[in-house]
């Protein structure tokens, strides 16, 4: 029984027990009234339903009426068979984002209550206790989020999908899939983030082993001993913020919840089923549309991001191993040999300390210092610049190595140049060195 039909034969037993104190005249017209909270005029028209029809007269003839402002049966079959068809599993808030792209006038309601009168969706779960919500950032930039998901976004194929979002607004800045979340794919979000907003103040991360090295498993984060990503934060100046548990990334948790829900769908509606393609509707679509939709504004008018007015940024969002050059200057890194190019600078690099950057399409490059000394394909050969550079000085070196020889076979040269004018004296060294 729904709450207005209870409501209403509570009204009518209540009736019937007044009205019998009025009839016995326990009650006047107007006490009577007072007592079911009506004005006595109602209570008269009251007494002259019931006496003509009995309790039937007392029913409230708006609940067995039809609401003009109803929708036509014709519009309800079009939207639950569009559903059936095409939408069939989407959540209803992801269904009426499309239902209202594609013109549709109804009430986000009226939409929810039509698919669960007609079991296409079912009805969400009681909310859990109150929580206290954590107020966001008041600027943007001040504090971003980055984590990843793992999920089946395309039939047969689990994917990681990592996003940098921000506190304050909850805009998406990046967002792609790779085969498995670690140090590169941290420092790409990073990447683009920089690249397209600056510098920010801090990164809200859980504790994975990429972000943070933590001794005890389940225990604090050791900030002194940094990882690989923990570096090249620090030399940016932005401070990382670990979390101790899911649901204190509340606001990265409730968006991978949306993306689980929406993704898969979209990408199966689109029939995407490759990781390049999937990233590029990630790229065009999908992340302009969920910002348009879920972004909202800042608490506070500005921002905290700097642009960016540093050199090479793909020489600080990489991973720096030190190695020490061997004997035939070479580095040996991840079962390749890294051959150094001659240079200008060394005669040679035996028993010195390089510093190997790993970029995060795995090319590779050595540094002594600040210096470059060459730069690597992911199969450890010189790139083709380094290739013609080191064959330019090999040249360079065979013929001054040739020009030296020719000087010192003839020792009188320098004598002949400072001579001032005697052909024959010339004439006869020449006889004489022959």
């Amino acid at each position: 029984m729904k709450r207005t039909e209870m409501l209403q034969e509570v009204r009518k037993m209540r009736f019937e027990e007044i009205y019998g104190g009025w009839t016995e005249r326990h009650l006047t017209q107007e006490e009577a009234a007072r007592v079911l909270g009506v004005c006595s005029r109602t209570f008269r028209r009251c007494i002259n339903r019931y006496e003509e029809d009995g309790l039937e007269g007392l029913k409230d003839k708006r609940l067995t009426q039809a609401s003009f402002r109803r929708a036509p049966v014709d519009e309800v079959l079009s939207l639950t068979g569009q559903y059936k068809s095409r939408y069939s599993g989407w959540n209803v808030k992801h269904f009426y984002s499309w239902y209202s792209r594609d013109g549709g006038k109804r009430s986000y309601t009226w939409v929810k209550n039509t698919l669960q009168s007609k079991g296409l969706v079912s009805k969400g779960k009681k909310k859990g206790a109150h929580r206290k919500r954590r107020e966001p950032s008041p600027l943007t930039g001040m504090m971003l989020h980055q984590d990843g998901s793992r999920h089946e976004w395309v039939e047969g194929k689990k994917w990681d999908l990592i996003i940098t979002m921000d506190d304050a607004t909850n805009e998406h800045y990046s967002m792609f899939f790779v085969e498995e979340e670690g140090t590169e794919s941290s420092f790409k979000g990073i990447k683009e983030v920089i690249s397209k907003r600056g510098l920010f103040s801090s990164l809200y991360t859980d504790r994975g082993s990429h972000y943070w090295h933590t001794p005890e498993a389940g225990g604090k984060v050791d900030k002194n001993n940094p990882t690989q990503f923990g570096r090249a934060m620090r030399y940016l100046g932005i401070d990382m913020i670990p979390a101790y548990s899911p649901e204190a990334r509340g606001r990265s948790e409730r968006a991978f919840g949306t993306h689980q829900g929406r993704l898969p769908k979209e990408l199966a509606y689109h029939g995407i089923t490759d990781m390049d393609e999937a990233n590029r509707y990630l790229t065009e679509v999908y992340m302009p549309a969920h910002n348009a939709e879920f972004m909202h504004p800042a608490l506070e008018q500005g921002t905290a991001f700097i642009k960016w007015m540093g050199t090479n940024l793909d020489d600080i969002l990489c991973e720096q191993h030190e190695r020490t050059v061997s004997s035939d200057n070479c580095v040996s890194f991840e079962g390749k040999t890294l051959q150094i190019p001659r240079d200008e600078y060394r005669c040679n690099y035996i028993r010195v300390k390089v510093r190997v950057h790993l970029y995060t399409d795995r090319s590779m490059a050595i540094f002594h210092g600040p210096r470059k000394l060459a730069e690597y394909d992911p199969e450890g050969q010189l790139k083709g610049r380094e290739k013609e550079k080191t064959a330019v000085q090999s040249q360079s070196r065979h013929i001054s190595s040739r020009s030296g020889k020719a000087l010192r076979a003839t020792p009188s040269a320098p004598f002949l140049l400072n001579q001032k004018a005697d052909k024959s004296f010339a004439t006869k060294a020449d006889k004489s060195i022959c």
